[in-house]
């Protein structure tokens, strides 16, 4: 077992964790919605006007900080009427980007915001762009928003709802480079600025609104926003990069080998890469950080489980999972500075899921133990953290960390990427006086995952750690996530 030289600096405060690096994204896609958050209120599963209990519970559980809805794709095909009023009288659908299901909107505006209150998070709304009208838009806000006298704010209260409710966050269209629109970065901005010029703040709620951003490395996009985009325009754009080597053979989540494993975790550590260039770019037309980088789509992307329908997007989750979530999660860390917003694809049931359910079971994924462990970071400060380290011949290192300070409290969570190497940290604190330190663990083999007839296969473990004189010393075993909690 080789040892590793780490060094905490407490004192060298890198940037600020905001709590919405840790947010989440739902779209009516498969049965993340229906079925998953969603069964109605005439369902046996225990629930609160429709929602499932456990889901709420669960979500609380990792203090969910911010949730995305209703889309995805999903959200450029969206008519928000279409969702509020009468149930038995709301109009139809067909999904047509997932799997052509029918929906009969019974969860909309009302339901989804009534979650958010539930969960105690706060909402954040793709605003349908490519086949919506600026006037949907913006009457869509006034209705969530206003408290005055208006037809707008009257028919909410019709509709249930006395008092308006608070939107932090609007997304103005979604991909408009793929699946919202295809248009050209050139064309989308000014799009963009139209829209955004009619979207209100309404009785005292403050708008923070979010422009269509890149796909992955498409430096020229961001080059274009921000170029013609300033701060009274936009408060931030947005990324999406999902974690897949080969989108023409993606596999399956729970079956692959040691070259699957070390290429899909060099895939998630390119985050990194993308993070600092399009940062780079930001930098120089906005060097006083006054536009924000949001990642509101990342995560794992697999190939579907077997006899499952191929529009669900339905995939396991293993502890490699977990490993791309930790490693993800520490790189957030560290660009906090630029960072203010991740949502995780997606919540339930759907791509690197939270939660996975059937009928009235629901169990929690090695993704969900992982935000369980990282939770203490939120809204804390990152600070300098290093180690020594070696990396696998496709850049995958042993050790992936970030360690934040908060109400007295100095976290540091490591992620050991190795499949059968142990790693021994001993790490000198600086700019903390540590007298104490508990740990928590998640791991286990690289494919171990949690099934509906083993629900606690991967779950958090009570770990040994020790600090002394300064030093702080544990044993990190192959294939785990670690918080390690100074006090």
């Amino acid at each position: 077992m080789k040892q590793y030289q780490m060094l905490i600096n407490a004192a060298d405060r890198t940037g600020h964790i905001r709590p919405e690096l840790y947010g989440h994204f739902s779209e009516h896609l498969g049965r993340c919605i229906y079925q998953g958050i969603y069964v109605g209120e005439d369902s046996p599963i225990p629930n609160i006007h429709g929602i499932r209990r456990d889901v709420i519970e669960a979500f609380r559980e990792i203090r969910m900080p911010v949730l995305r809805w209703p889309g995805g794709c999903f959200a450029d095909e969206y008519h928000w009427r279409d969702g509020i009023g009468e149930k038995a009288s709301r109009k139809r659908m067909v999904n047509t980007n997932w799997g052509g299901t029918v929906e009969d909107n019974s969860f909309g505006t009302h339901e989804f915001m009534e979650l958010c209150e539930l969960v105690g998070c706060k909402p954040y709304l793709a605003g349908n762009v490519g086949s919506g009208t600026v006037q949907e838009l913006a009457e869509w806000i006034e209705y969530i928003t206003f408290d005055g006298d208006s037809p707008l704010a009257n028919e909410r209260r019709r509709n249930g709802r006395e008092k308006p409710w608070k939107l932090p966050y609007l997304g103005i269209g979604n991909e408009a480079w793929g699946c919202g629109g295809n248009m050209r970065p050139e064309h989308y901005v000014d799009v963009y600025r139209r829209y955004q010029s009619f979207c209100k703040n309404f009785s005292g709620n403050t708008l923070y609104r979010v422009a269509c951003g890149p796909s992955a490395d498409d430096y020229h996009w961001t080059e274009t926003m921000m170029q013609e985009l300033k701060p009274w325009h936009t408060n931030a754009i947005a990324l999406h990069f999902y974690t897949v080597p080969d989108w023409n053979n993606k596999g399956l989540a729970a079956e692959f080998d040691d070259a699957q494993y070390e290429t899909l975790l060099a895939a998630a550590g390119y985050m990194d890469t993308l993070l600092t260039r399009h940062t780079e770019i930001m930098n120089r037309y906005d060097p006083d950080n006054r536009i924000g980088l949001i990642v509101d789509e990342w995560g794992t992307w697999y190939d579907v489980e077997p006899d499952t329908n191929p529009g669900f997007l339905y995939q396991q989750n293993t502890m490699r999972d977990a490993i791309v979530a930790a490693l993800t999660l520490n790189i957030f860390n560290r660009h906090s500075e630029r960072v203010v917003m991740a949502n995780l694809a997606q919540a339930v049931n759907v791509l690197q899921a939270l939660l996975l359910t059937e009928g009235a079971k629901m169990i929690k994924t090695p993704t969900y133990h992982v935000f369980d462990l990282y939770k203490a970071h939120q809204d804390g400060d990152a600070v300098y953290c290093f180690s020594e380290n070696d990396r696998s011949e496709k850049g995958v290192p042993v050790l992936s960390h970030s360690a934040s300070l908060k109400d007295g409290r100095l976290t540091l969570t490591v992620a050991n990427c190795t499949l059968r190497d142990s790693a021994e940290i001993c790490c000198t604190v600086a700019g903390f006086d540590a007298k104490t330190v508990t740990a928590r663990i998640l791991t286990n083999e690289a494919h171990a995952h949690n099934t509906f007839e083993e629900p606690e296969q991967v779950t958090i473990q009570p770990h040994t750690a020790s600090i002394e004189n300064g030093v702080l010393r544990c044993t990190l075993p192959p294939c785990s996530v670690t918080e390690l909690t100074l006090a």
